[in-house]
């Protein structure tokens, strides 16, 4: 008596005892990633200095310079946003797999 063959797809992979297994993909979720909460961190801690730093030190934001505008925390942001989205495109190079995961 034969067993009944497998049919398997390109993402699964046969183990030695002939159960069909799914292959993990090679990187994890964005939201998973250590990356994600850098920057997620990073981007609230610009936009609070930037509320908060003022051109007198006392920071009550009222005469004087202000020193860290919020076209420049914007510009920040904006920056590490690019950054963010090329670490992932950098992370997301290697994979194989079709299910856009």
């Amino acid at each position: 008596m034969t067993s009944p063959r497998l049919e398997t797809s390109r993402h699964d992979v046969t183990a030695a005892n002939g159960v069909a297994r799914r292959r993990p993909a090679e990187t994890k979720a964005a939201f998973k990633t250590t990356e994600f909460i850098a920057y997620v961190v990073i981007t609230v801690a610009i936009l609070i200095a930037s509320l908060v730093v003022d051109g007198n030190g006392n920071g009550d934001n009222g005469s004087g310079a202000d020193y860290f505008r919020a076209d420049r925390a914007w510009l920040y942001i904006t920056l590490l946003t690019i950054g963010y989205m090329v670490s992932r495109g950098l992370a997301k190079a290697g994979t194989r797999a079709d299910d856009n995961s």
